[in-house]
């Protein structure tokens, strides 16, 4: 990373060190000494004026004065002498007293050579170079009203001393407080800059939609502050996609249901309208050849009109049995649950077909004595068996034998009916509750029926909420289905 966080604030902790170090240097090369200077002038003021109210209270030789006096001179490390007219020593607290009688001698014969800091009336304080040890001081020099002189000196090479020993000294910590600097402020950096690429590691994730990367910061800053507005949104995100995936979801259901319902409705005027072109075409034929007087004797009209009487009732079969299973599959019709015996339901199908059994020439086994009691609708029950047991009729063959069975569990009924016969092909399995869907076509025709009956058995099942279906053996074909005995 060319530009990286954490080594742009190492560099600019490390260069701030350093330039504080550097300016620390120069202040105290270039203007240390004149600050110095400046206070030394305050310092020799405040002397003087101690001075002064001495010699105009004539205490400068008692204890007190001279002590305090000496205790301020020595604080401020300024020598001090004092001379009277005749030259003699009124205060001294310098060691070379020569030295100093001579240096305040020349400034009152003008031998000496100063740079002047401040001249008044009563002093003058300059800077001047003592010849005899090479030395710069700060010096005041002046005449009190009595006709006294003074002089007080202080070395500027202290100060230099002092400011060349502190910048050796600034010189050896500094490298010191530069690497100590730029530990802390690699560590600071690195706290800084591992959020903000955890944060940056966590949009990658989320743009990739992996929304279980969470920020872990807990430091209460500015950037946890963003870490968490990350995971929220993170969450909102993952919370909306969701959303918008069930909703898409949903639509492609919607979609798919729509389509099937388009499938199924063309399928439906396709079938309906095969199944009512034969008996519309024979309605028709037999009735025109009735109106054109093809055969005018009583038998053959009393044909043509059984024939006509035939296919009406079955199209009007066909259209009772449409409105049924459109009422199922949409939930018109209201189910009235009850209780009731469901042997004497079965006994009662059977004895209504008895000329239909008749006309079969079918044997049908049911022995069922005992009453079963069963939870349900008991008209719709009475639909799927008659269903059943109609089309266990019309395909029996072989021994040609319908076996009803009633099969009793702890919370379940079972009812069965089996026929004799060729099995279903297994491929058209799935198919047989289909509407209009017919294994034998042939066959289904010549008893009348039109494929709706076991689509019927399929919507009452489905709205009882029931198990039903259909069982192949070699010599036959079981159908069944279920009901709550509790």
């Amino acid at each position: 990373m060319l530009r990286s966080i954490k080594r742009q604030i190492l560099t600019l902790f490390s260069g701030l060190i350093i330039f504080m170090i550097v300016m620390i240097l120069i202040i105290n090369g270039g203007f240390l000494e004149r600050y110095y200077v400046s206070t030394k002038q305050a310092e020799f003021i405040e002397v003087y004026e101690l001075l002064k109210t001495g010699m105009e209270e004539d205490t400068l030789r008692s204890e007190t004065a001279s002590g305090e006096l000496s205790q301020t001179a020595e604080n401020s490390n300024i020598a001090v002498i004092v001379l009277n007219q005749q030259y003699e020593v009124l205060y001294m607290n310098a060691r070379d007293m020569q030295m100093m009688v001579t240096q305040l001698m020349g400034y009152l014969y003008n031998k000496n050579t100063q740079e002047i800091l401040e001249s008044t009336d009563d002093y003058v304080i300059s800077k001047s170079m003592d010849k005899l040890n090479e030395i710069e001081y700060v010096e005041m020099w002046g005449i009190f009203d009595d006709g006294s002189i003074f002089m007080m000196r202080s070395p500027l090479e202290s100060i230099r001393e002092s400011v060349k020993l502190f910048n050796r000294f600034l010189l050896a910590t500094g490298g010191i407080v530069i690497a100590l600097g730029s530990l802390a402020a690699w560590y600071f950096a690195k706290r800084l800059s591992d959020p903000v690429l955890e944060l940056a590691e966590l949009s990658k994730k989320m743009a990739d939609l992996d929304f279980e990367a969470k920020y872990s910061g807990s430091h209460s800053t500015e950037i946890d502050v963003l870490g968490n507005s990350f995971n929220a949104m993170s969450e909102k995100l993952e919370s909306t996609i969701s959303n918008l995936k069930k909703a898409n979801n949903e639509l492609l259901k919607d979609i798919e249901k729509k389509e099937k319902i388009e499938n199924m409705r063309q399928e439906f005027l396709a079938n309906v309208s095969h199944e009512l072109k034969t008996p519309i075409a024979l309605v028709q034929g037999y009735a025109e050849g009735l109106k054109e007087g093809v055969n005018d004797d009583p038998e053959s009209r009393e044909f043509y009109c059984d024939v006509i009487i035939d296919e009406a009732g079955k199209m009007n079969q066909m259209v009772k049995n449409l409105l049924t299973l459109n009422q199922l599959e949409f939930g018109k019709e209201e189910l009235q649950f009850e209780r009731f015996d469901i042997v004497e339901l079965i006994s009662g199908v059977l004895q209504s077909c008895d000329i239909l059994i008749a006309q079969s020439n079918v044997k049908v086994i049911f022995r069922q004595e005992t009453p079963v009691y069963v939870w349900g609708d008991a008209f719709k029950v009475e639909q799927v068996v008659r269903n059943y047991f109609t089309n266990a009729l019309h395909y029996a063959d072989g021994e040609r034998v319908v076996e009803i069975k009633i099969t009793s569990s702890e919370d379940l009924v079972r009812i069965s009916v089996f026929n004799t016969g060729h099995p279903i092909p297994e491929e058209a399995l799935p198919q047989i509750w289909d509407k209009f869907y017919k294994v034998d076509k042939a066959r289904t025709r010549e008893y009348g029926g039109n494929g709706i009956g076991l689509s019927i058995v399929k919507a009452i099942m489905n709205s009882f909420h029931k198990e039903f279906g259909v069982k192949n053996y070699d010599n036959g074909v079981e159908f069944w289905f279920e009901l709550d005995r509790k």
